[in-house]
């Protein structure tokens, strides 16, 4: 089990421990992007890190394995590293969310089956659809609500 909190100082350190967490997972999950399409989106990553208003870590052994960002009541990101996927340390994260901050609304690349699958477990349903995600590009995006909305 995990420790979860919320990240009070976004460190350079604690920024390069997120960046190699979300590498990881990304290699792990997101089989439809090329190497390329990998280092793109990574130039992103250190940007979004520091402006998400809530930043959730779960720590093993003072280590941050998994992430998540929250704004509002809307999760925009939770990585899990490939080492630890599994463990449910993405339930855990995103059990914290739900809980301190009412998150209710998530975006998932439909390609990525198995975070789909996951979000559904806990309750969130697909909405709407865009044929790209919010860079243009060719990764069609699923929005998805939990409970009543």
């Amino acid at each position: 089990m995990a420790e979860c909190r919320e990240l009070q100082e976004r460190t350079s350190e604690a920024l390069s421990a997120l960046l190699r967490v979300w590498e990881s997972a990304v290699r792990a999950t997101h089989f439809f992007l090329s190497e390329k399409e990998i280092g793109r989106i990574g130039r992103y990553v250190p940007q979004a890190l520091r402006e998400v208003p809530h930043l959730l870590v779960a720590e093993t052994g003072g280590e941050i394995v998994a992430f998540a960002g929250v704004n509002g009541r809307r999760l925009e990101m939770l990585f899990v590293c490939a080492e630890r996927r599994g463990e449910g340390m993405g339930r855990q994260l995103l059990q914290y969310a739900l809980d301190a901050f009412s998150v209710d609304e998530v975006t998932v690349n439909e390609q990525n089956a198995q975070a789909r699958g996951f979000y559904e477990r806990m309750g969130f349903r697909a909405y709407k659809r865009s044929e790209t995600d919010e860079q243009g590009a060719p990764y069609p995006i699923l929005y998805l609500k939990r409970g009543n909305g």
